[in-house]
């Protein structure tokens, strides 16, 4: 049996990106039962691609109840419906057979990834407040895409010096604005920056000099996007919610690593659910980006475990 709820997570603070804000995280928990054993994985509609709860809700609905993984592809599309079922399917799969995920994908033993941290969001003043509050966190990643970005960004340096920063346009530049911003972002010691330009229009990247390294997000859903992405950005950023699970999030890692991009492991707002068997996908990552658990102001139970070591791998009694 696949059953799909709809949960709501409060966060702990209005979260914004250059796209707008939220005050909550909207997700689909999917539940797959068999034989006495329930599988779980979460998922993000995200707007972005056309996803609604409504319609990833009737994606996954309209699955017939024995699908296996290895059939999944054929019958989903990359994104957040394959993403749950997926999931829930190695979840359902590891119980069934008394062992853990990893086990059964052929892994070595996860260990605790550093994460980085997301500021959202605002005015100088309120980032640089918000860097110095979090500034004990060695990655802070920082949400821009504006006109206003650099008077953003130096306020972040300066309120936590010491921390690695990422930065995120999402989509919010254009080629003239990132080569007129690089060597500021050189300066101030970024250390990469994520979908600067509309994927799409990503063209404008080919052969421009790149002193801060570039990460496809918008741009790389899964093993297909890599071919589009060559001579355009030096890392990608794999999401469980774009690749649709952790069936082909393990696989683009690979090929990707192959055809020399670095690798970022990303995710949306979700719970400890959604992030568990991302934890997985980002071992030896250049980049682990899941904080979204830390940016809720309530969690699934039992949560993920984040401490100075990072994020740990979930516990069974979690997922996998």
């Amino acid at each position: 049996m696949i059953e799909v709820t709809r949960d709501v997570f409060r966060l702990a603070e209005v979260f914004t990106i250059s796209r707008g804000s939220r005050t909550e995280a909207q997700v689909l928990t999917v539940h797959i039962s068999r034989d006495g054993v329930t599988g779980r994985g979460e998922c993000v509609p995200y707007t972005r691609y056309g996803e609604t709860l409504d319609s990833v809700t009737a994606q996954i609905e309209g699955l017939p109840q024995g699908i296996t993984r290895m059939e999944l592809p054929e019958a989903l599309p990359p994104g957040a419906a394959r993403n749950a079922v997926d999931c829930a399917l190695w979840d359902l799969e590891a119980k069934a057979a008394g062992q853990r995920v990893w086990e059964l994908a052929g892994l070595p033993a996860p260990g605790p990834e550093i994460t980085a941290y997301t500021l959202s969001l605002d005015t100088p003043e309120a980032m640089r407040a918000q860097a110095a509050k979090h500034a004990h966190r060695p990655i802070l990643k920082i949400k821009l895409g504006t006109p206003d970005d650099m008077p953003r960004l130096e306020a972040v340096c300066a309120g936590a010096p010491e921390a690695r920063i990422i930065v995120d346009a999402n989509e919010g530049w254009t080629a003239a604005i990132y080569a007129d911003l690089a060597p500021h972002l050189t300066r101030l010691g970024v250390a990469l920056v994520e979908q600067p330009l509309p994927a799409g229009e990503d063209d404008a990247l080919i052969g421009i000099d790149r002193p801060v390294p570039l990460c496809a997000d918008e741009s790389c859903h899964d093993r297909a996007s890599l071919p589009g992405l060559k001579g355009k950005y030096d890392m990608v950023n794999i999401k469980l919610d774009k690749t649709g699970g952790l069936t082909e999030a393990l696989a683009l890692r690979e090929a990707a690593r192959a055809e020399g991009f670095d690798i970022m492991v990303g995710c949306m707002v979700g719970s400890s659910l959604a992030m568990a068997p991302a934890v997985l996908v980002a071992q030896g990552a250049a980049i682990t980006d899941l904080d979204g658990p830390l940016l809720l102001a309530e969690d699934c139970d039992p949560p993920l475990v984040f401490d100075a070591d990072g994020v740990h791998p979930p516990d069974a009694a979690l997922w996998g």
